[in-house]
């Protein structure tokens, strides 16, 4: 490689790093991962992944793995101090345009644990644990990091070094980055229970909107729970972690018996986003870019989101002959739907948060005139579609998420396809590629009044049009070489 030992180094192996990492290795390309810890981290932390989510996983061969353990509830509801329901979105347990169920709620560590076995399956990849990534210095060429390893220290020589590595990024720090602050700080005590007696549990996820205590009580991945309780002023963290204290905040779930505590944390809901997700040949992803309180389920998913986004441009960066300012639309893409999925979440942890008995009352009243009139959302929002970027702006449809089609027998249409830039025409829908899935691509062509449409490797509209115009449009957005269309 002229004296590179790879052409991505990742620093941290979770959700985010370790997606990143299959993504370009099945792309060809050569992967480090530089994860500090020696083991997965064995309790429960992320809770849910979404349709897109598990689209991604299953690009990089791990969504049946992880489907196999997942629990799925059809409503998510916001009650308040009486039971009576505020907000109530339905139908999660559908499948969404990603193919695949609205809502998963998952155990993380089984998660991370099959993306680490697809990740051995890439011979292009390498996860090393217990390597710590220190000093780094930038050239015009690349990037050459210092690395602890348990056998002394290393050099790696990359083209591009990706900070995966947490809230607390050394790689965002290293390179200057600061945070824009959304106003948004909660601290809360997390308790994870392993089930023994699942009929006595909710079997909906639920926001306890009660000002004496605001709680949120959620599925998790198969054989746990988990409950969520508001510190309030005045409390400490050592206080509301002792056994005792947590069997009080437990009591009126009436579950003795019925779930074993497996885990106790304290943690500080936050909103920020890193004010650079690319510097030079730095790039952040996951939690390294942005932090979102948990209230829309949405941490890992917007990392897993980075992760799609990064990989097909940072493979055409390394080998396909694209511009370098490709990934300068990495940003501009990722961020404004970012900042919806973190207002969304600060809206639903506020209408959590109030612990004002009178602000508890307006807000009730107002929820219930507002379900008197039909005025509240039953399903979750749908977050923007990519405005700016690699997209053929102005073309109906573009930057909107392509939905993934599935035949009658069950087959999905990226498994048929590929992960690749897709150009699919009217014409094309009756040859053999496309015939099993051409009602449903019909229909979304005739929806949108499309001759084509050109969709990007991470399943996002480029455009629609005439066929040609949209391959010249494609070239000189992206610099690459236009897909042909689909026989």
């Amino acid at each position: 490689m002229n004296g590179f030992d790879c052409d991505v180094l990742i620093a941290g192996g979770g959700p985010t790093g370790v997606t990143l990492a299959v993504l370009l290795a099945k792309r060809g390309v050569k992967v480090i991962v530089a994860e500090k810890e020696g083991e997965i981290y064995p309790l429960p932390r992320a809770a849910h992944i979404d349709h897109e989510g598990m689209r991604i996983l299953q690009e990089a061969g791990a969504a049946d793995t992880v489907m196999a353990t997942c629990r799925r509830a059809s409503r998510y509801e916001f009650r308040n101090a009486k039971g009576e329901v505020l907000l109530c979105f339905e139908g999660s347990d559908r499948i969404g345009p990603g193919g695949w169920p609205g809502a998963n709620m998952i155990h993380q560590p089984s998660v991370e644990l099959a993306l680490r076995a697809s990740l051995v399956a890439c011979p292009e990849a390498a996860l090393h644990s217990n390597w710590e990534l220190g000093a780094f210095a930038e050239d015009a060429d690349g990037v050459t990091a210092e690395i602890a390893t348990p056998e002394g220290k290393r050099t790696i020589r990359t083209r591009w070094l990706i900070g995966a590595d947490g809230a607390r990024s050394p790689v965002r720090k290293a390179v200057d980055i600061a945070f824009d602050d959304l106003n948004f700080e909660e601290p809360w005590l997390v308790v994870d229970v392993l089930v023994d007696d699942p009929s006595r549990l909710p079997t909906a996820n639920l926001q306890i909107c009660d000002p004496k205590r605001p709680t949120t009580c959620v599925l998790m991945g198969e054989g746990r729970h988990r409950w969520e309780f508001m510190i309030l002023p005045g409390e400490t963290p050592e206080q509301v972690s002792d056994d005792a204290f947590i069997e009080k905040l437990m009591k009126p779930w009436n579950v003795e018996g019925a779930v074993r505590l497996e885990r106790k944390a304290v943690y500080t809901f936050r909103a920020r986003i890193a004010r650079e997700w690319r510097k030079g040949r730095v790039c952040l992803a996951g939690d390294a870019a942005h932090q979102t309180p948990p209230f829309a389920g949405q941490g890992m998913c917007s990392g897993l989101r980075d992760a799609a986004n990064l990989a097909w441009k940072l493979a055409a960066v390394i080998h396909e002959g694209a511009p370098e300012n490709l990934l300068d639309t990495y940003q501009p893409e990722r961020e404004p739907n970012l900042r919806a999925t973190i207002a969304m979440a600060i809206m639903m942890g506020r209408m959590v948060c109030t612990t004002s008995r009178w602000g508890a009352f307006v807000r009730d009243t107002k929820m219930r005139i507002g379900r008197a009139l039909g005025k509240l959302p039953t399903t979750p929002p749908d977050y923007p579609p990519i405005s700016a970027g690699a997209i053929h702006t102005g073309s109906a449809g573009a930057g909107s998420y392509f939905p993934q089609a599935i035949a009658e027998g069950g087959a999905k249409l990226d498994d048929a396809l590929g992960d690749v830039a897709l150009l699919i025409t009217r014409d094309a829908l009756a040859g053999q590629a496309l015939l099993p899935f051409a009602r449903k691509l019909g229909g979304w062509l005739e929806k949108n009044g499309a001759e084509a449409v050109l969709v990007r490797p991470d399943h996002y509209v480029f455009g629609t049009g005439h066929p040609e115009a949209l391959r010249s449009a494609w070239q000189a957005a992206t610099g690459l070489e236009p897909p042909s269309p689909l026989a």
